[in-house]
C-alpha cells in the first residue's frame, strides 16, 4: 500500500499503460519508469520487498507524477526519452550497467535503424547518455535513441512499427525484390523501386515515432491522404488510410503482458567485468584463412550486427609471416594484427560480443593464448569441419555455460557468420591468385 504521506497526481494511479515520475520532498525528479499498469506497477515498489538500491529509492519518495501513453509501445518511447532528458540520478546509476540498448539511425544514403550496446557506442567515442550528438557521432548516426532497459520490448516494438512504417536493411543494386520487400517491410531500396528521397522521408517518419511525436507523424499522413483523395489518386489514398488506422491503434499483446517487474530487476544489475552475458544480436566477428598449397594466402575479418552483415567493417589481411600451409599460424597473425588496431584504435576496432573461428581445436588455442597475452576478453567458438567435412563441429569451452548456451542454441547463425567469412576470404584469395599469376605472365614476356 502506498503511504498516505505521498502525494500522487489526481490521487489515483490509471490501470493503464504509461510512464511515471517519482519526486523527493524539495520536487527533484529521481526516477523515471514505464508500466503496462500504471496502477500495478507503482503499487508494487510498495508491496514487497526489493534490492537495497531500489528501497533507498522507496524511502526518498514524496510525490508520484505519470504520463498515459495510448499503448505499451508509446510508454516504451516515451521513457527512454524522458530519462535521456532529465537524467534522473536513479536512472543514471544503471550507467554502471553498459547492456542497455540504443536505437540509432545511421547516416549514409540508405539509412535504416541499428541497435547498439551502451559499451559498443563508447567504443566508438559516443557517450550514450549525451542529449546532443558530438560531431564524431554525426558521421556516423543521424539520432541515437535510448536507453530501453527491456531490449527485448524494443525489439517487439520495432517488428511492429515496420509494418507500417517499412525500412531497408538489404543492399541496392539487386536484381529481384528481397524478402522483407515481398512481404511489406521493406520500401524495394533493393530493386531500386523507392529513390532516396521518397526513402528518407519513410525514415523521417519513424524518427518522428521514436521521438514520441506520433500525432504529428498523424496529422503529416492524414494531410497525404487528403492531397491523394482530392486528385482522384484513391488506391494511394486508401494504403494512407490503412497506415494511419494502424498507426492510431498500434498494440501488441507480447508487449503488454511483459512483467515490468523483470526489466526492472534486470535494470539494477551490474557488469562492469568480463560480461557472462552474450548478446547474439551484437557485434559478432568471423575469421578465416584461404589458401592453395600455402600460396597467395588470405585472410577475413567479417562484422556482423543485429544478425546483419556491416560490409563496411570487413577487414581482408594478407599472411606476411608464416610460410606454407599453416594455418594455426596465419590465424595467430590475424588475431594480433586484429588487436593491435583495438589498442591503438579502440574507436573505430571495437571488440565483439563473440569471434567465431573458422578452424579447429589448434586455431581456437592459438587464438586464446593471444588473447590472454594481451589481457582481452572475449569468448571463442571454433567451428571445425566434422567427418568428410559434411558436418560442421562446435569447438569452444564448455565449462563456460553461457558459451555453451550460444553456441548450441543459435550453431546455424554462427555457421552463417562463418560462411560468409569463408566467402569474403576466399574472394581475396582470388585476387591475389591472379595477380600472382598475371606477374608471373609478364615475367615470362620481359626475361
Amino acid at each position: 500500500m502506498i503511504p498516505t504521506t505521498i502525494k500522487i497526481k489526481n490521487n489515483k494511479l490509471p490501470d493503464g499503460p504509461g510512464v511515471y515520475f517519482y519526486y523527493d520532498v524539495t520536487g527533484k525528479l529521481l526516477y523515471i519508469g514505464k508500466a503496462t499498469s500504471l496502477k500495478a506497477r507503482v503499487g508494487s515498489y510498495f508491496n514487497k520487498a526489493h534490492e537495497a538500491r531500489i528501497e533507498d529509492l522507496v524511502r526518498n519518495i514524496a510525490r508520484i507524477e505519470y504520463v498515459e501513453t495510448p499503448s505499451v509501445i508509446e510508454a516504451l518511447v516515451l521513457e527512454a526519452n524522458q530519462i535521456k532528458l532529465y537524467q534522473p540520478p536513479y536512472n543514471v546509476m544503471q550507467r554502471d550497467d553498459k547492456s542497455f540498448l540504443y536505437l540509432c539511425m545511421t547516416n549514409e544514403d540508405w539509412p535504416k535503424p541499428l541497435l547498439y550496446r551502451g559499451f559498443d557506442l563508447e567504443r566508438m567515442g559516443i557517450e550514450p547518455f549525451s542529449r546532443t550528438l558530438s560531431a564524431a557521432a554525426k558521421q556516423k548516426f543521424l539520432v541515437v535513441y535510448g536507453p530501453y532497459i527491456s531490449g527485448r520490448s524494443l525489439r517487439t516494438a520495432l517488428d511492429l512499427v515496420r509494418k507500417t512504417i517499412p525500412w531497408s536493411t538489404c543492399t541496392p543494386g539487386q536484381k529481384k525484390p528481397c524478402f522483407d520487400a515481398q512481404i511489406g517491410k521493406c520500401p524495394g531500396v533493393c530493386s531500386g523501386m523507392i529513390t532516396k528521397i521518397e526513402y528518407r522521408k519513410i525514415i523521417k517518419q519513424l524518427m518522428l515515432f521514436f521521438s514520441g511525436k506520433k500525432d504529428q507523424l498523424l496529422r503529416q499522413l492524414m494531410k497525404e491522404m487528403s492531397r491523394a483523395a482530392s486528385v482522384k489518386n484513391f488506391e494511394e489514398a486508401a494504403r494512407l488510410r490503412n497506415r494511419v488506422f494502424a498507426l492510431d491503434h498500434i498494440q501488441d499483446v507480447s508487449l503488454i503482458t511483459r512483467s515490468d517487474d523483470e526489466d526492472e530487476r534486470k535494470s539494477w544489475k551490474t557488469v562492469r567485468t568480463a560480461r557472462p552475458f552474450i548478446d547474439i544480436d551484437g557485434r559478432l566477428e568471423a575469421y578465416d584463412i584461404a589458401h592453395i598449397s600455402g600460396t597467395a594466402k588470405a585472410a577475413s575479418m567479417v562484422v556482423f550486427v543485429n544478425g546483419k552483415p556491416v560490409r563496411e567493417l570487413y577487414r581482408k589481411f594478407k599472411i606476411k609471416i608464416a610460410a606454407g600451409a599453416n594455418d594455426v599460424a596465419d590465424m595467430e597473425e590475424v588475431m594480433r594484427r586484429r588487436l593491435a588496431r583495438a589498442i591503438s584504435t579502440p574507436k573505430t576496432w571495437g571488440l565483439p560480443e563473440l569471434m567465431i573461428i573458422d578452424g579447429g581445436e589448434g586455431q581456437v588455442a592459438r587464438v586464446q593464448q593471444v588473447l590472454d597475452e594481451v589481457g582481452v576478453k572475449v569468448p571463442i567458438v571454433g567451428i571445425a569441419k566434422g567427418f568428410a567435412k559434411k558436418q560442421d563441429r562446435l569447438v569452444y569451452d564448455a565449462e563456460n555455460k553461457e558459451l555453451q548456451r550460444v553456441a548450441l542454441t543459435f550453431k546455424a547463425k554462427l555457421a552463417e557468420v562463418r560462411d560468409e567469412a569463408h566467402r569474403f576470404a576466399g574472394a581475396y584469395h582470388r585476387i591475389l591468385r591472379s595477380k600472382n599469376s598475371f606477374g608471373k605472365l609478364v615475367g615470362k614476356r620481359n626475361p
